[in-house]
């Protein structure tokens, strides 16, 4: 096998960063995101390959297999961006030559044969021994309290067991991103961000709903506590979620509005002698909401609508716990809070819900920040979601992970004319993509932690999930289709993993609105 060239790589890195470059500024002269939405969803894309690839040159300077896992993925990006400019060269302002200084590096790395030979290669993480640990603490966890149940959860659409719940309080995963002044692990360094990174794949690899999931709403209202939260409120609420005492949903989209949160139209209104604010309006998709002990609401108290997101601020709102088919909550007076749930294809366990106010009560003392909190619940939220971001990219990889480890292990077992699967060139050349796809996904996910635990990464964090969630669902799907006619029986768990990947690309910023509003407008601003 050829020997791989590092340099080489980083050569076609740059190659393919200045087409996108070269393309930005161009949109950015001649036209606007809005209207030319095709080529600025191609353009975030393919720069979230780009920096996915660039943050591959660190590992591959670690050994031979890392090396190789580089190259190959180098090479996918180019060849994926090719495809996204034949044809299309004015739109991109560039030569149909542009790309063919990196024909050669792209040959010998999309090899089928190269490929073929390199299948069953995983690629070491090269994690310090601390992290080692964790990982083998939260898979331990994962294997033995969250698999086991995953797939009765899975089909009958029924609530993760409250000893699952229990036991991720107990080895503290609910305090991974509160800082231990409030009773969490959070020291305020690149560990919380390893930690949380690992133990969000390996919870995942078990189940994406009843395992990974659970972290990522205590994170989001977490870090908007500590972005705009008084003492008092960090004192009275980060504990408790750190123990996993109180559990809580997020309630932020509505039926006309999801990443558009500037429309929102649920209203905080403050009752007459100030101590309370009454809620009005419906939200939708309230992942977790019955079994939450708290609501985390995005909710307009200023009723001047052309505030936009500037008129908006975010509630604490105590509820009962409720049945996982749908709850009613009545307050004394007429205060009620009402939700049936949403009925989904996968991502079961968790449940999602429509939740109707009705001048359904808050004590005032719960809208985050009190005063100086009025209209900055948009900033406070969005603290929380830039981190669930890298979240849900590691969720993410821990379902790839599933469904590659499950495939490989079919693979080898399964006999087709006369020989095993993964005997068979393309079986094999399929299993090496999906490793190194993971490895590349995971290695960014660790990068960007690195970021932000510096404050920065915000741009890295959006990239990430953009690539990640897209590239989910062709792992999960190759590995279904490995397994044939089985992959579509539910006998398997590999359809579960792939119906779990499908939303990956749709909560936490559906994809296209991602691409669109966030990474093209960036990359257009810096531009220009």
């Amino acid at each position: 096998m050829t020997q791989p060239d590092l340099q080489d790589a980083a050569s076609a890195i740059e190659l393919a960063s200045k087409i996108v470059r070269e393309a930005t500024a161009h949109l950015a002269a001649t036209g606007s995101v809005d209207d030319d939405q095709v080529l600025a969803y191609d353009l975030a894309h393919a720069a979230a390959a780009v920096e996915t690839a660039r943050s591959m040159l660190d590992y591959g300077a670690k050994g031979d297999i890392e090396a190789k896992f580089t190259c190959i993925f180098v090479a996918d990006a180019l060849s994926d961006l090719g495809a996204k400019i034949w044809g299309r060269e004015s739109q991109w302002n560039c030569d149909p030559t542009a790309l063919d200084a990196a024909r050669d590096f792209v040959a010998i790395w999309r090899d089928p044969a190269v490929l073929a030979a390199l299948a069953f290669e995983d690629g070491p993480r090269h994690l310090d021994p601390e992290f080692d640990l964790v990982q083998d603490t939260f898979r331990r966890f994962a294997e033995e309290e969250i698999k086991p149940h995953a797939e009765h959860i899975h089909r009958t659409n029924s609530d993760i067991p409250e000893e699952i719940i229990q036991g991720l309080a107990e080895i503290g995963v609910f305090g991974l991103s509160i800082p231990e002044e409030y009773g969490g692990f959070a020291g305020g360094g690149e560990s919380d961000y390893f930690g949380m990174v690992i133990a969000t794949e390996e919870l995942s690899r078990a189940s994406l709903g009843a395992g990974g999931s659970l972290i990522t709403r205590p994170e989001i209202l977490a870090r908007a506590l500590e972005a705009g939260g008084t003492e008092e409120q960090k004192q009275a609420w980060l504990p408790r979620l750190a123990t996993g005492e109180i559990m809580n949903a997020v309630a932020v989209t509505e039926p006309d509005f999801g990443s558009d949160v500037a429309g929102v139209k649920v209203t905080a209104t403050k009752s007459e002698d100030g101590t309370q604010w009454l809620l009005n309006g419906v939200k939708t998709w309230c992942t977790f909401g019955a079994r939450a002990d708290i609501l985390m609401v995005l909710a307009r108290t200023n009723p001047d609508r052309s505030l936009g997101h500037k008129g908006l601020s975010i509630l604490i709102v105590p509820k009962d716990r409720g049945d996982a088919h749908g709850f009613t909550q009545v307050q004394d007076g007429d205060g009620k809070l009402e939700a049936r749930p949403i009925d989904t294809i996968g991502y079961r366990g968790m449940h999602s819900y429509e939740v109707a106010f009705e001048n359904f009560a808050v004590p005032a003392e719960n809208l985050i920040g009190l005063e100086d909190g009025e209209g900055r619940g948009f900033y406070f939220q969005m603290a929380g979601f830039e981190n669930g971001r890298l979240q849900t990219a590691a969720r993410a990889v821990g379902v790839m992970q599933a469904a590659y480890e499950t495939a490989k292990e079919y693979a080898e077992n399964r006999v087709v004319f006369g020989a095993p699967i993964a005997d068979y060139q393309l079986t094999r050349a399929k299993l090496t993509r999906m490793a190194v796809i993971i490895q590349a996904s995971r290695q960014f996910a660790y990068s960007v932690g690195k970021m932000m635990a510096k404050g920065e990464g915000k741009m890295e964090a959006t990239l990430i999930k953009a690539y990640v969630c897209k590239a989910a669902e062709w792992v999960t799907r190759e590995a279904m289709q490995i397994h044939g006619g089985m992959g579509y029986a539910e006998e398997y768990d590999v359809s579960r993993y792939w119906l779990d990947a499908r939303v990956l690309s749709i909560f936490e910023g559906a994809d296209e609105t991602l691409c669109l509003k966030v990474i093209a407008r960036t990359l257009v601003r810096e531009a220009g």
